[in-house]
This record gives C-alpha cells, sequence and structure tokens, in this order.
C-alpha cells in the first residue's frame, strides 16, 4: 500500500468541514476526503462528506461526483471517462492507489479515505501536478523510431509473435498509480524514472519495428534513472490494468546485461 505524503511544508488542520446525508437516509456511508487550496493560505485539511448509498452510484468517482454536485461544489478532482482507460482520476483511496471510476464503494472501508497520489505536489484538493511524470515521459520518446525508410506504400509488418511481446505493454494509461506507489521513485523522483516510464520504455525496446535499440537503452544506462528499482512489486500490486512494471524494468536490465556481455 502506497504511504500517503502532504505538499511540502505543509500539516492537515483538524478543523475539517462536515456534510451530512439528507435527513431519512438509511444506508449511508461516510468519506473522508482531502481538502487543500493553496490560493487559501490555509493548511490541509480533511472533511468528512456523509452520502446516501442508496441515491449514489456504485464506485467511488459517483460519490466524489456527487459531494462536488450536491454539497460542496469547490471540490476539485480530475475525471473522463469513467471506464478506467483514460487514468484521469487516479487517487489514494483506502491507502492504496487506483482509479475512482473502478474502485467499488462497496469494497472499501466504512470511513472512505481519499486522498491524492502519495509524494507529488498537489495542486488543489485531489489535483496532484504531473508537470514531472510527462516531463519524464517525454525523454523516453515514446514513439517509434527508424533509419530505414517505410516501404513504399505500406505500414511497417511485424509477426503476430512479435506483436504478440507488446502484450502487458501498450495498455498502460499513464495514471502513475504504480510510480507514486514506489518508495524509490518518492525518494529519487527527480532522477529515477520510476516504474510508468519504465514500462513505457521498455515498450518501444520490445518492439520489432523500432530501430533505435542502442541509443534507447544507452538513455537508460545510468545508476539512478534504471537501477533504483529494488523489485519490491509495489507498482504490478498498484496498477489497475493489472500489468508489471517490475517485470519490464527486468527485462530493461537484462537487454543492458547482455549487450555488455
Amino acid at each position: 500500500m502506497a504511504e500517503f505524503t502532504l505538499p511540502k511544508n505543509s500539516k492537515v488542520s483538524s478543523k475539517g468541514k462536515v456534510h451530512h446525508a439528507p435527513e431519512g437516509a438509511k444506508r449511508t456511508r461516510k468519506f473522508q476526503v482531502y481538502r487543500y487550496d493553496p490560493d487559501s493560505g490555509e493548511n490541509p485539511r480533511y472533511d468528512i462528506f456523509e452520502l446516501d448509498l442508496d441515491e449514489t452510484g456504485p464506485m467511488v468517482l459517483d460519490a466524489l461526483i456527487k459531494m462536488k454536485g450536491e454539497q460542496d461544489s469547490s471540490l476539485t478532482f480530475r475525471r473522463s471517462c469513467r471506464e478506467g482507460i483514460c487514468g484521469s482520476c487516479s487517487m489514494n483511496i483506502d491507502g492504496k492507489n487506483g482509479l475512482a471510476c473502478t474502485t467499488a464503494i462497496e469494497d472499501c472501508k466504512s470511513t472512505v479515505k481519499i486522498t491524492p497520489l502519495p509524494a507529488m505536489d498537489v495542486i488543489k484538493d485531489l489535483v496532484p501536478d504531473f508537470t514531472h511524470f510527462y516531463a519524464q515521459y517525454a525523454s523516453i520518446k515514446p514513439w517509434l523510431q527508424t533509419v530505414t525508410p517505410p516501404p513504399s506504400g505500406k505500414e511497417r509488418l511485424q509477426s503476430p509473435e512479435d506483436r504478440s511481446k507488446l502484450d502487458g505493454l501498450y495498455e498502460c494509461i499513464l495514471c502513475a498509480c504504480c510510480s507514486t506507489s514506489c518508495p524509490s521513485y518518492w525518494w529519487n523522483s527527480d532522477k529515477f524514472l520510476g516504474p510508468a516510464i519504465l514500462l513505457q520504455a521498455y515498450r518501444w525496446l520490445a518492439d520489432s519495428r523500432d530501430e533505435m535499440t542502442g541509443d534507447r537503452l544507452d538513455q537508460l544506462e545510468d545508476p539512478f534513472r534504471l537501477y533504483r528499482c529494488h523489485t519490491i512489486m509495489n507498482c504490478a500490486n498498484a496498477c489497475p490494468k493489472g500489468l508489471n512494471p517490475a517485470k519490464a524494468i527486468a527485462e530493461i536490465k537484462k537487454m543492458e546485461a547482455d549487450r555488455v556481455v
């Protein structure tokens, strides 16, 4: 499980607000939600939202939308597809990183604690700053790189066997649940690329159509960019798509070792 880390130089205030369920509600659930507005100059706090589950959808994202729509319009979070495809609503729910849209309320504790992804600066409430994460993604050049001209009038083809090597890699939605569950990334995110970006890096190293394998491996050969991974498997446990970034990282290390021999 990922440990939630507060924004720098801040502490949680005990003076949170309480939003009660409508009178007469019979099946209620409490949600303890992290609130932080840097423009206010106040310390972060936890607000309590009490919802009537008979009037709320089944997922944590449904609960957040109801809180914002009916109880506090200032509550801020990201969301888009609501189908576990875009990764926008990644957050820490009951101590585990995941997607709010695919996390069922009934699978949570009696009081559901919701915080932003760990070890990231917080822009507001449940919205972390992905600027550095996306810059790391751009650094691996996540596109097909070739030196030979494309076949005339054709796509660059690959066999079904080569295509199958990308399974478990291309499905990554860059939600950052894995990277922000990794202690090495918490401590060294300025240098260590983290599970999500390294899985994406291997996606191109494993692609038979890519012709820049040597350059890609040169870029990753670094004491911090790659080798801060200690294979504790938090990343695989946290991934909402069931992927295994640790395995991808191990494959990159093997490729680095094989070319040295």
